[in-house]
């Protein structure tokens, strides 16, 4: 008897592969479309860790700030623009016009490494 449960599992995974090679594989995701004179931000956010400890833009620049969590549930916050990116809310748009230092940290409660979830954007 189970001798022939094992050959019979391997037969359904395969057919299943070939079923969703044939029809069920989802698309690509495309890029985002910007308007003219903008320009595209990507936040990533993994456990306790943005993708990166400083983001830099240009002064006067449009920027589509995209947010996405790779890893965890987490938000970033900017206090002084009024901005919090989250999965619901993923997308917002800013014009930096004033050069200097932003703080982004996580606006979501998400563990011990919460409170040092911290980065910069930094306007030139």
């Amino acid at each position: 008897m189970h001798k022939r449960i094992m050959p019979a599992l391997i037969i359904v995974a395969c057919l299943f592969g070939v079923y969703l090679l044939a029809t069920g594989l989802p698309e690509r995701p495309k890029e985002e479309e910007l308007a003219e004179g903008q320009q595209l931000l990507k936040i990533s956010a993994t456990n306790f860790n943005f993708d990166q400890a400083e983001y830099h833009v240009k002064a006067g620049t449009t920027y589509v700030l995209s947010f996405s969590n790779k890893l965890g549930n987490h938000g970033a916050e900017i206090k002084e623009l009024g901005i919090n990116l989250t999965k619901d809310n993923p997308r917002a748009e800013v014009t930096f016009d004033t050069p200097g230092t932003y703080e982004m940290h996580c606006s979501i409660m998400c563990g011990q490494g919460h409170a040092g979830m911290v980065s910069k954007i930094i306007v030139e």
